[in-house]
């Protein structure tokens, strides 16, 4: 028998408020059973909404999470894998963009920093010579 979780089990394990598993099921990214009138997540629903967890702490969009969780629901033939592959590889090349203008951006505020920390430096100085 396949391990069930209840909505408050499950938003406490993973630190969330019941109100934000709604939120994800509402938004159709969680689609728990029925157990009589309540709800129940499966390990592979837990999976999912860490999956889902994970990529709101990347910054991710809904529909950015939508998309990377699609990907693991293809189950399909030729076509279906030949199409996750090109939706694979224009992520892999999206992030490795995004990871390149992130750094360039790093850099730019490191210079910033240092040129602030310079001119802070040297007006300490010429208060101290005055």
């Amino acid at each position: 028998m396949e391990q069930l979780y209840t909505v408050n089990q499950l938003a406490e394990e993973l630190g969330i408020t019941p109100r934000a598993l709604r939120f994800y099921e509402v938004k159709g990214l969680l689609a728990p059973n029925r157990v009589g009138n309540n709800r129940v997540y499966t390990k592979r629903d837990r999976a999912r909404l860490k999956l889902i967890l994970r990529g709101k702490r990347l910054g991710f969009s809904l529909a950015e999470i939508r998309e990377y969780l699609d990907l693991y629901n293809v189950n399909g033939g030729v076509e279906q894998q030949k199409n996750l592959l090109k939706r694979v590889q224009k992520r892999l090349k999206d992030l490795a963009q995004q990871r390149e203008d992130l750094e360039a951006t790093v850099q730019e505020l490191r210079d910033i920093e240092e040129q602030v920390n310079n001119t802070l430096a040297e007006l300490k100085t010429a208060a101290k010579d005055s």
